[in-house]
């Protein structure tokens, strides 16, 4: 997920540079992040050419026969052509009809939460970090949410539901088989490692700033997370959140918390995908990724668990079936940088200073803030009973300019980093 953004953001200056360079080659845009709507709006305008979005390789056959094809070609260069002006034709309407309020607006239409400490605010049993070393995989099986994993392959449809469609139910079934099998031998061979940090911080909101103290005394600021707010009008009765409602004011006097966490359980997949690959098996070689990345989120799912019943201890008495897990019906949210609620890669750096992460789990960042190795996660513990999961949508200049100056960094860095999200053209 770490490259998202960053890719399309890539995809963009590389049109842009076979423009300059006056190249004339069609341009197949590929990926699970990409879309016919971003390739029409923000890529093809930058290119005299071709510009094809297809979703994966195996469907870019028949769209580059067509293109080489010379009965094929005119037809389907039309139709192409056509599409994409109705589609920039339809994202210009629906972007000149939305409402956007100026930052300050948004702010005094921020969410309204009560911060009576006895009812919002639990003192975390254990502040500080916490590490988890070698975690057990057999352990991490139990948190694993297969829908995801059959997604990879294209099946679609919700576990485990799926192995009774008419569609794809047999083929999931036997998927299913040969990934436990080879699930049997990961754990029983260890084959990867899983490491993990955690931590809890005293913390309080300072306008959309949060202030993360280094004790209970909140008189030195460890590190300061930045957070975004929603800027499209929605009316009264719908707040413009950002991540630091969730947090207490520190004009409200509350003394609240904020946690933290970074785990991997990739270690070892690389050795065990290389010797795949020479054993030229593609299928186990895509499947041991696909699993280690379900592993990942498992432990996510478990440290987070963990979190609320023990080391922070709001939810001592949770007791969710696994099913109730995966739906999330548990109080307290976990986001992490380069998800709809808080798309800002650059924030993890932050995270992962404040967890020291790198010595604590292995786990280090790209130039473009992926994580390495990649079946690894990072996020933001909230506690409050009413913090909840939401998109930032697009954002106008004025938050972008004062972000950047929140930041330290240019407006063109910031930019940079959150172009799917402007609402305006840089």
């Amino acid at each position: 997920s770490g490259l998202i953004t960053p890719s399309l953001d890539e995809m963009v200056h590389v049109a842009k540079e076979m423009e300059r360079k006056g190249m004339r080659a069609p341009l197949l845009i590929g990926g699970a992040t990409t879309s016919r709507i971003h390739t029409a709006v923000k890529i093809a305008p930058n290119y005299s050419g071709q510009v094809v979005q297809v979703l994966d390789a195996s469907r870019s056959v028949p769209a580059v026969a067509s293109l080489v094809t010379p009965s094929l070609h005119d037809d389907f260069v039309a139709k192409l052509q056509e599409e994409q002006e109705a589609l920039r034709e339809s994202h210009a309407a629906r972007t000149a009809s939305k409402k956007f309020l100026g930052i300050e607006e948004s702010r005094k239409n921020r969410a309204k939460l009560s911060w009576d400490n006895d009812s919002t605010v639990t003192v975390p049993n254990h502040l500080g970090l916490t590490l988890l070393d070698d975690v057990s995989l057999n352990e991490l099986r139990e948190f694993i949410d297969w829908t995801p994993f059959f997604a990879v392959w294209e099946l679609h449809g919700r576990y485990p539901g799926i192995f009774d469609s008419e569609k794809y139910g047999s083929e999931a079934r036997k998927l299913f088989e040969d990934a436990n099998t080879l699930l049997d031998t990961i754990c029983k061979e260890r084959s990867f490692t899983a490491r993990g940090v955690a931590g809890l911080f005293p913390a309080n909101s300072n306008g959309d700033d949060i202030e993360v103290y280094t004790d209970e005394s909140r008189t030195t600021v460890l590190c300061t997370l930045h957070t975004l707010r929603q800027q499209t009008d929605k009316g009264e009765k719908t707040p413009n959140t950002a991540l630091a409602d969730f947090i207490a004011p520190k004009s409200s006097g509350v003394n609240d918390y904020i946690g933290g966490f970074t785990v991997t359980t990739g270690h070892g997949v690389k050795t065990m995908m290389e010797h795949f690959e020479q054993a030229h098996d593609d299928y186990h070689r895509i499947m041991t990724q696909a699993l280690a990345d379900r592993l990942a989120e498992a432990f996510a799912e478990m440290l987070h668990q963990k979190v609320r019943t023990e080391l922070w201890g709001y939810s001592p008495d949770e007791n969710f079936s696994k099913e109730q897990l995966i739906a999330e019906q548990y109080r307290g949210i976990r986001p992490a940088p380069g998800y709809p609620a808080c798309p800002d890669h650059t924030e993890k750096p932050l995270i992962f200073n404040l967890l020291n992460s790198e010595v604590n789990t292995g786990v280090t960042l790209t130039e473009t803030f992926a994580m390495n190795p990649p079946a690894s996660v990072c996020g933001l513990y909230f506690a409050h009973p009413d913090a909840r999961y939401f998109a930032l949508g697009t954002i106008g200049k004025d938050q972008v300019e004062e972000y950047a100056v929140r930041k330290g960094i240019s407006v063109q860095e910031a930019e940079k980093w959150l172009s799917p999200n402007l609402n305006y053209t840089p």
